[in-house]
């Protein structure tokens, strides 16, 4: 290779060229070509493999995930089962729309009974709220410390759901007495009219807007 002048090379004569210059020339088109065929096939093929890859390390993780999911089937029917019936109990304890004026009178009469005397006890209007309804009262009470957690404590051993809310206690300079103000919310479920009448409502707001 040496002794061979590559500039004294016909190209249009390549049958004449030394049997090593051959060689040389057949080896860099072998490589050319691998190189060639590497970028244009076998890259694509070796891409493709690593999407299957990860196709399959995806769909493992998915089947785990239902495997999983199967096993505990029982499991998961049990916990529902149990909140169904928790769900059931808590459900029983909202008045229906019949009891809710006796529920009313309890309430008046826990903090009759507490000493407390009312300036206010004014139920507002119903707020529906899915499956039950929302009716808070606004009072406006007198007494001391003592009367008035008496009358926490009695509300909250009433059979039926009654929550407190944006408590106030207050002096009176002019009676030297405690002002209580205060929201009580008491709830009732809603019957199947109702809570049609409720849906229907909500998907008339949405086509509104």
């Amino acid at each position: 290779m040496k002794d061979i002048d590559l500039n004294n090379l016909d190209l249009s004569n390549i049958g004449a060229w030394p049997t090593a210059v051959k060689i040389a020339l057949i080896i860099v088109i072998s490589a050319a070509v691998a190189v060639a065929g590497f970028f244009l096939d076998v890259k694509k093929q070796i891409e493709k493999l690593e999407r299957a890859e990860r196709t399959e390390i995806t769909l493992k993780q998915e089947f785990e995930t239902k495997q999983a999911k199967a096993v505990n089937l029982e499991a998961y029917k049990q916990q529902l089962k149990e909140i169904e019936e928790s769900f059931g109990a808590m459900l029983r304890q909202l008045p229906s729309k019949t009891e809710v004026e006796g529920l009313l009178v309890d309430i008046s009469q826990t903090g009759l009974a507490s000493g407390i005397e009312f300036q206010l006890f004014k139920p507002q209007g119903e707020k529906f709220i899915e499956f039950y309804a929302e009716l808070p009262i606004q009072m406006k009470m007198t007494g001391d410390y003592h009367e008035f957690g008496s009358f926490v404590s009695g509300v909250a051993a009433l059979p039926r759901i009654v929550t407190l809310h944006d408590i106030s206690i207050k002096n009176d300079a002019k009676t030297n007495k405690l002002i209580m103000d205060v929201t009580a919310k008491t709830y009732r479920y809603l019957d199947d009219a109702e809570i049609q009448q409720t849906k229907k409502k909500k998907k008339k707001k949405k086509g509104r807007r």
